[in-house]
């Protein structure tokens, strides 16, 4: 019986490393497909001047941040290592701050399409670079609010003796009682909302568009109507993300080896996942860009073979 149990037990950790070992995997592959596109992104003097590309940018770093990060902190999680508090604060506050800056980059991205189908004529004037700098400082800005709710409510709340413990590094350790969960549920949903009806404005004035134009225009009217479409999904599963940590948080009290399931299923599916499509978005489905990949000696290399 102890010789079954020490096999099913071994069956579980090998398990538990393929995971591991799967998730090291993905995150290599995308962090690798990130630079690329980051690289080429600077290559061109057109794409560090208009606007679109400049947000597409945006997401690009903040996600492969993130995406570093989180991954990071999994393995922590994983192999239970622990740290001092007030480093895990840091790290924490760094992450909450990038894991909401996508979200409010691709709201920033949809908003632009809007401007540039609806409002031609002022598309140059609203979406400039020194517009462009200015949203981003306050992408980052509307973006930092979560965390500084967050640590304020936990400064306020913890003893100095808290700072000095050592603990595995993941936010929860900083939701002391309950009501500050609660509290972080309603700033995450009020951005959620916020999104939300930015999302849906701007899909229903673009359709109503689409639908009026004709010839090239509407041609032009309906790739960015399903690019808005696009980024709608890939914000629903970001904003997926925002109720991940109250989800975590209740499979904690149960038991460490559910909630790092639980933890493992999130980071593909709501993590991973929405990060694989900024790639899709911009760097398949645009000629420019896909030009731009092209000039790549590798995939002339590829071309030749093929």
């Amino acid at each position: 019986m102890a010789d079954n149990s020490s096999l099913v037990g071994g069956q579980s950790l090998r398990r538990i490393n393929e995971r591991v070992i799967i998730v090291q995997i993905l995150v290599m592959i995308f962090l690798c497909i990130n630079l690329l596109l980051i690289m080429t992104f600077f290559k061109k003097e057109c794409f560090y001047k208009t606007t679109r590309y400049i947000l597409f940018a945006v997401t690009l770093l903040s996600d492969s941040f993130l995406l570093f990060m989180t991954n990071i902190m999994l393995i922590f999680t994983y192999f239970q290592f622990t740290m001092p508090v007030w480093l895990c604060i840091i790290i924490s506050a760094v992450v909450i701050l990038y894991f909401v800056v996508t979200p409010v980059t691709l709201t920033a991205m949809t908003l632009e399409r809007y401007v540039a189908i609806c409002m031609p004529l002022r598309h140059g004037e609203l979406c400039s670079q020194s517009t462009t700098l200015n949203s981003i400082l306050i992408i980052h800005g509307l973006s930092s609010i979560p965390f500084i709710v967050v640590f304020s409510i936990f400064f306020a709340s913890a003893s100095l003796s808290f700072y000095t413990q050592y603990r595995v590094c993941s936010v929860e350790i900083f939701i002391l009682y309950r009501w500050q969960d609660d509290i972080r549920a309603g700033v995450y949903q009020f951005y959620f909302v916020l999104m939300c009806i930015a999302i849906v404005f701007c899909y229903v004035k673009i359709m109503k568009v689409a639908k009026a134009a004709s010839g090239e225009q509407r041609k032009s009217t309906w790739k960015g109507l399903r690019t808005v479409i696009l980024h709608a999904f890939q914000l629903l599963l970001c904003l997926i993300q925002l109720w991940l940590p109250f989800i975590e948080t209740a499979v904690l009290q149960i038991r460490f080896e559910v909630f790092f399931l639980v933890k493992y299923i999130n980071f593909i599916f709501f993590i991973l996942a929405p990060r694989c499509l900024s790639p899709l978005i911009y760097g398949l489905r645009d000629e420019t860009f896909v030009h731009a990949l092209k000039s790549y000696d590798f995939f002339e290399l590829c071309k030749r073979n093929t």
